[in-house]
């Protein structure tokens, strides 16, 4: 099959093995011999190895398999045997440490004081410590007293009282605008407020009060039962992604900066604020009555609308018409600053979603038209590709290949399945080629390829399966994951495609390099034992989609 994937139209995994055996040919002309240090009893240790007298024969290097990514664009995944190996036997290699307890101020206590701590001579070393190292206390400490310390040399507060909480930021002119927050150290400022140890009256006042980053609207809210949960939503008008977005943020009163805060109900909220908005913007668009001003759509006349647009799409209004004919969906968690100044993930930790419709097509200088780029795109063409080649709906052999896996290194013994969890509507699996060392995707069972099809049984499914995956990562020790959700297009009536979600954490010895961007992603372990490992976890992180 000259498509390159990993699916084979029968229902199965394809995939190489490199097994390496070549010579060296010795191109070099001199010898540099040179004592390296000692060996134990064996004494002088030397660099001799390096230089080999003739050519080099290696007669059985470790083996690697190949896999095509399923989606031939997300390119091909390689496994070094010798690491997998390794990673089956133990576990414990899927999980990473929890950050250590740090607190600078009380080391700083111990050194210069006696009796009473000096608190002038602590202050004025931090004021005189040098960039790097106030990064790395801004980004590491575990102490609010740090934290508090640095956030007063990053910008001005306003105090009530020495013995009260900040009550707000200094603010000062800014052109057209109204105002803009008296900012000393932009990078230290924004690295503390993504600190969760920062005490929330600070992070409040620094980043989520709304009006605290800027003047973006708030155009949705989920009240939320009881006050259990709150959200807003925010209208980014100057967006990077074309005709604006909207970030669905947990609201002040609602703060939530790690995964085991965030409750059921939460991602309810946030998920429900993209469903109201796509749903409006299309019914606006095509005409009909949407909702009323300043009142939020239940979930029962969310359902109802849905119904309303399917009807008319499938009647007096052409799916083709509609100028937004797709949705884009997505999720940064988790933020990192390195101390040499480089951003490590996302631009704020508080947990929010972002989300917007993409158009059909876009005007060129030459007064044309040519399509508008979409993630999902990508997919529905090669599936249709797929289908021409093959006579097989890729999906369909998608989900039964994942059914009757079997072990990347033909061993009977291990774990097989692919699958960590599913219901009547998702799947929640680890792909056979991850591109990101611990991917995870979550998939549609039934032939839903966007959120206008999926029902409100479906959409349930789909955010309570969002939060235990992320629970499932989370218990396993990743801090940063990037969600990215796939779509067809509304006018697109390909049943075949489904709505899939991939969850990509950021590992701390995994950055981006050259292979990566070749699409060449290299893994230390088998996918299926990665999945053992996910489903180890499963139990507890079922609970907080049932409580």
């Amino acid at each position: 099959m000259d498509l390159r994937t990993c699916v084979a139209p029968n229902g199965e995994f394809v995939y190489g093995i490199h097994k390496p055996r070549f010579r060296a040919v010795n191109l070099r002309e001199s010898d540099r011999i040179e004592t390296l240090g000692s060996l134990g009893s064996e004494g002088r240790f030397d660099n001799r190895a390096n230089f080999p007298p003739d050519d080099v024969d290696e007669q059985g290097s470790d083996w690697i398999y190949e896999i095509p990514n399923a989606f031939p664009f997300r390119g091909a995944t390689y496994i070094l045997k010798s690491w997998a190996d390794e990673r089956a036997r133990h576990n414990s290699h899927f999980r990473l440490p929890q950050p250590p307890q740090l607190s600078f101020s009380a080391l700083l206590k111990e050194w210069f004081t006696k009796d009473a701590p000096d608190e002038t001579k602590i202050d004025r070393l931090f004021q005189t410590l040098p960039q790097p190292l106030k990064l790395a206390l801004a980004a590491n400490s575990t102490d609010p007293e740090d934290l508090t310390r640095l956030a007063q040399l990053s910008c001005e507060f306003v105090f009530d009282s020495d013995a009260d909480p900040p009550a707000g930021l200094t603010f000062e002119p800014n052109g057209r605008q109204a105002a803009k927050p008296s900012i000393a150290d932009h990078t230290l400022f924004e690295v503390l407020a993504n600190n969760i140890h920062l005490p929330n009256k600070f992070k409040q006042v620094m980043v989520l009060r709304p009006g605290a980053q800027g003047r973006s609207e708030i155009t949705g809210e989920w009240p939320g039962a009881g006050g259990r949960s709150h959200v807003w939503e925010y209208l980014r008008r100057n967006s990077y992604i074309p005709w604006g977005h909207y970030a669905a943020n947990m609201a002040e009163d609602a703060v939530r900066y790690r995964i085991d805060d965030l409750t059921h109900e939460d991602m309810s909220a946030l998920r429900h604020l993209y469903y109201q908005r796509t749903f409006v913007r299309l019914a606006q668009e095509m005409g009909l009555k949407a909702a009323r001003p300043r009142k939020s759509v239940s979930p029962e006349e969310l359902e109802a609308l849905r119904a309303r647009i399917n009807k008319a799409l499938s009647g007096e209004v052409k799916r083709s018409s509609l100028k937004f004919d797709s949705t884009l969906w997505g999720w940064n968690f988790g933020s990192d600053f390195s101390p040499s100044g480089y951003r490590l993930h996302a631009s704020h930790q508080q947990i929010h979603q972002q989300y917007a419709m993409i158009p059909g097509s876009v005007d060129t200088p030459a007064d044309d038209r040519i399509p508008a780029y979409g993630y999902g795109d990508l997919i529905a063409g090669f599936i249709g590709r797929y289908r021409e080649m093959t006579g097989e709906n890729f999906f369909n052999a998608y989900i039964r290949a994942i059914r009757s896996n079997r072990r990347v290194d033909g061993s009977e013994t291990g774990k097989q399945s692919l699958i960590v969890h599913e219901d009547r509507q998702m799947m929640i699996f680890v792909p056979k080629a991850q591109t990101s060392q611990w991917e995870l995707q979550l998939m549609t069972l039934k032939p839903v390829g966007n959120i206008l099809e999926a029902d409100a049984d479906t959409r349930r499914s789909l955010d309570s399966a969002i939060l235990v995956a992320m629970k499932i990562l989370n218990a396993m020790g990743a801090r940063m994951v990037t969600v990215v959700e796939s779509s067809k297009r509304f006018d697109n009536d390909d049943t075949d495609q489904r709505l899939l979600y991939g969850f990509y954490p950021r590992l701390p010895q995994s950055p981006g390099a050259f292979s990566e961007q070749q699409l060449r992603w290299i893994s230390g372990h088998y996918p299926e034992d990665f999945a053992a490992a996910c489903r180890s976890h499963l139990p507890e992180a079922l609970k907080s989609v049932t409580m």
